[in-house]
């Protein structure tokens, strides 16, 4: 990927302009933060843009990056070189928390959906297990998505690195909404521990599991797609200290004024992503704690949305964001931008899947009218087997899936085989049930049966 060209510098335009006075007025004076279509545009490209009224490009990008900082607020991150992040909060992020803010938290028209359609819980494990999924394979887990959600449904133990950073992703995930469910503030070890459970059984010294990089060592270096260096982190001697004040961040101990919690989590993704503090996992690691914090503010929807899922379909995106904000001034503001724009295209990828898994149930129940003794889990599981006839369960699986006791799932499964429905079979200790191979038949024949009863 091409590296984002940096703008050209601030002072040597005010320079360059101040020689006409009048002129150097108007440029700053009519400059605003977005341009006429409500865009947040980098210097990258702005200059590839025909600019409005008069101006040049550079006159342009002055008046613009002139009214930025003009209402920016500080963050208490900080480069490598002691300075500090900004963010400048515009009226697109504004229209996008506000969005948000509905969508995501209290009880709104999708938690009514999640209700209609069967289990939360399994709608939950089911997101959880996609962010898992998406995660992984982001980082370049060698394995495929279905294998990969094969072991998290089934819950068998994992076979390769691949599969084993797919089950640390989905632990580390149920760990944050641990952490989020207390009231306990965030602590570095809290932070180390979520590493230590992403990397567990995946690194090549898994020493390094848990712990931060230290002075000494070779820093990790971003690499880009030219093997040049994108970002280099700060060095490993401030990790420390650095760690300590990303909870203090996390945790709202700052007195920088209101910060929307939506942000707040959104820098959080972005402090950890930009000090690196670890020798691998630090993406993995910066999404759980992003989950954390959304989920400890009250954003319960945050539990159902794959944000892994949007960001892997174009990496390259996310990793401008970053570049954007550190080649101008440390603007951290596109980061947000770009976030923002990615959770609200996850909500509607959610509102999308149940609308789906909506239809597929209440075709099921249509199809099964009459049939009083089958339960929510159990039309859930036969309406995923219609859907993928490769698809097998597991008991613990299911009772994972549906968060049951075991006996509950048990029982399910087995009256569905001592329906017809599903067949079992013994692999090693366990069984496994899969659907018959002409199950949409044997689902008209039990309906026309109970027909035929009453």
């Amino acid at each position: 990927m091409a590296k984002v060209l940096r703008p050209p510098d601030r002072v040597e335009l005010f320079h360059a302009i101040g020689t006409d006075p009048q002129r150097l007025m108007q440029v700053v004076t009519e400059g605003s933060p977005i341009d006429d279509k409500g865009r947040y545009l980098h210097w990258d490209d702005m200059r590839h843009r025909t600019p409005p009224r008069d101006l040049t490009r550079e006159e342009w990008w002055l008046g613009t990056a002139t009214s930025r900082i003009a209402m920016a607020r500080p963050l208490p991150l900080r480069d490598g070189k002691g300075e500090p992040f900004r963010f400048s909060s515009v009226d697109p992020i504004n229209e996008m928390l506000h969005h948000i803010d509905q969508c995501a938290s209290g009880q709104i028209q999708t938690d009514d959906v999640i209700a209609t359609v069967g289990s939360s819980d399994r709608y939950l494990v089911s997101s959880l297990i996609e962010e898992a999924v998406t995660s992984s394979l982001l980082e370049g887990a060698a394995t495929t998505r279905q294998k990969a959600k094969e072991l998290l449904r089934t819950q068998r133990p994992p076979r390769d690195p691949g599969e084993r950073m797919v089950l640390n992703n989905f632990n580390a995930m149920l760990k944050a909404e641990q952490l989020a469910q207390t009231t306990a503030p965030l602590t570095p070890d809290n932070i180390l521990d979520l590493h230590r459970i992403v990397t567990e059984g995946t690194l090549e010294d898994q020493s390094d599991a848990g712990r931060l990089q230290q002075p000494g060592e070779e820093r990790v270096v971003v690499i880009g797609g030219d093997f040049k260096a994108l970002h280099r982190p700060p060095p490993a001697e401030e990790l420390p200290q650095r760690v300590e004040q990303l909870c203090a961040f996390a945790n709202g101990e700052h007195t920088e004024g209101f910060l929307h919690p939506v942000v707040r989590a959104i820098l959080i993704h972005f402090w950890v992503g930009h000090d690196h503090p670890f020798v691998d996992g630090n993406g993995r690691t910066a999404r759980a704690l992003f989950y954390w914090s959304m989920l400890r503010s009250g954003y319960w929807l945050a539990q159902y949305l794959s944000i892994s899922a949007i960001l892997r379909k174009a990496p390259g995106q996310y990793v401008k964001s970053y570049l954007r904000s550190e080649t101008d001034d440390n603007d951290a503001t596109y980061f947000v931008i770009y976030q923002l724009e990615v959770i609200e295209r996850a909500i509607d990828s959610l509102r999308a899947y149940l609308a789906r898994k909506t239809a597929e149930i209440a075709e099921v129940k249509r199809l099964l009218r009459g049939v009083s003794e089958l339960n929510n889990r159990q039309l859930a599981a036969i309406s995923d087997a219609l859907h993928d006839p490769h698809r097998y369960f597991t008991i613990q699986g299911h009772a994972y899936l549906h968060r049951v006791v075991h006996q509950s799932s048990r029982s399910d499964l087995l009256k569905l085989e001592s329906m017809g429905l599903f067949t079992k079979h013994k692999v090693g200790k366990r069984y496994e049930f899969h659907p018959t191979d002409d199950l949409l038949e044997r689902l008209h024949e039990l309906v026309a049966s109970k027909g035929q009863q009453t």
